[in-house]
């Protein structure tokens, strides 16, 4: 199964604005793609006044074992757009597939 990652840093100052706007995305791409499953993480500590923070996206693996397909994640990274100004840096988008046994 496809998943995605994206990591990236947020001013700690903005963190709850930034927290708003991308739980505000997620919403908005869940109801565009109801297979969709969205999670927001963060490391616990911080740095300089910053935060790190991974933006997860992934499917139900009975219902849609392929995964994230490159529609929905281009979906993904076009809609996250509206984060700009929250991000410092860029945002770094990972690919990663389930190990097989």
């Amino acid at each position: 199964m496809r998943e995605l990652f994206v990591y990236y840093r947020v001013r700690s100052l903005q963190a709850p604005a930034a927290r708003e706007a991308v739980l505000a995305l997620q919403a908005a791409l869940r109801q565009q793609h109801p297979q969709l499953r969205a999670r927001l993480l963060r490391r616990p500590e911080e740095h300089d006044g910053q935060q790190t923070w991974m933006e997860g996206y992934s499917t139900d693996p009975k219902r849609d074992p392929a995964g994230i397909d490159e529609t929905v994640q281009a979906d993904i990274e076009a809609r996250a757009a509206v984060l700009s100004r929250f991000v410092q840096g860029e945002r770094h988008v990972e690919v990663f597939i389930a190990s097989e046994d």
